[in-house]
C-alpha cells in the first residue's frame, strides 16, 4: 500500500538521531509498506572544518533532541571533502544481501559513539563486519567498484531532484498516488499522522473498487 524512502548519509549526526523514528516506521508498518534507504552524500559546503566545529553541531543537535550522551567528534577527517568511503561500504553490503540497516548503523556507532576513523577503507569494512557474517575483504572490494560509487553518485543526484537540502529526507508515497516529503523532520508523529492518512485514502480507494470496479474504459 505504501512505500518509505529514507535518503541519509551514514555520518550525518541528524540521520543517527531519526534511527529510532526509522525502526518505529519499520516495526508499526511493515505489513503495509516497504522500505529502502538510500545514500545521498553530504556535499563538502555541508561538512564541519574541524572537530570543533562537528563538537558544536552535536552539542547543538544533541541538546535539541534531549540526547543523553554526546556524539564523539574524534573520527573526523577535515581533508576529506567527502564521506564516500563509510556510504560505499554500506551501499556494497547490498549486493550481499543486506539491505537492512545493520552495516550502515554499526558504521555509524564506530564513527560518531566510538571515534573511529572510518573514512579509511579497512576501518570501515571493519566496522561493518562486525554487524553482520560477511568476508571483510570480499566487502572491501566490491566497496571500491566503480559500480558501487556509481550507485552512490546517482542516489545522491535523485536526492538533490529533490531540492530539498537536509538528510534525513523521508518519502512516503502510497498507490493512488499521492506523495509527501519529510526533509530535515525526524520525530514520529507527524510521518505517522501522513502515514495514517494515506493509508485511510487508499482503504477508501479499495472499497470504492470492491463496490464499482474499474471506470469503464
Amino acid at each position: 500500500m505504501l512505500k518509505l524512502t529514507y535518503y541519509l548519509d551514514v555520518v550525518s549526526s541528524w540521520c543517527f538521531y531519526a534511527e529510532d523514528t526509522w525502526a518505529e516506521l519499520k516495526e508499526f508498518y511493515e505489513d503495509l509498506a516497504t522500505f529502502e534507504w538510500k545514500v545521498s552524500l553530504i556535499p563538502p559546503a555541508g561538512l564541519p572544518k574541524s572537530r570543533e566545529e562537528e563538537e558544536y553541531y552535536y552539542r547543538r543537535s544533541g541538546t535539541t533532541v534531549r540526547w543523553q550522551t554526546m556524539l564523539n567528534g574524534a573520527w573526523l577527517n577535515p581533508e576529506v571533502e567527502e564521506y564516500l568511503v563509510p556510504n560505499a561500504v554500506a551501499e556494497a553490503g547490498k549486493d550481499f544481501g543486506i539491505t537492512d540497516d545493520r552495516i550502515r548503523l554499526a558504521l555509524a556507532h564506530a564513527a560518531m559513539v566510538e571515534g573511529q576513523s572510518i573514512w579509511d577503507w579497512k576501518v570501515a569494512a571493519g566496522a561493518a563486519v562486525t554487524a553482520v557474517d560477511l568476508d571483510q575483504e570480499a566487502l572491501l572490494e566490491t566497496a571500491r567498484s566503480q559500480e558501487i560509487e556509481d550507485r552512490v553518485r546517482a542516489s545522491t543526484q535523485a536526492f538533490d531532484n529533490l531540492q530539498v537540502n537536509q538528510r534525513p529526507t523521508f518519502i512516503i508515497e502510497d498507490e493512488i498516488g499521492d506523495r509527501a516529503v519529510f526533509s530535515g523532520l525526524i520525530h514520529l508523529d507527524p510521518l505517522v499522522s501522513t502515514i495514517e492518512s494515506m493509508i485511510e485514502d487508499c482503504q477508501a480507494y479499495r472499497a470504492y473498487h470492491a463496490h464499482h470496479g474499474e471506470w469503464p474504459a
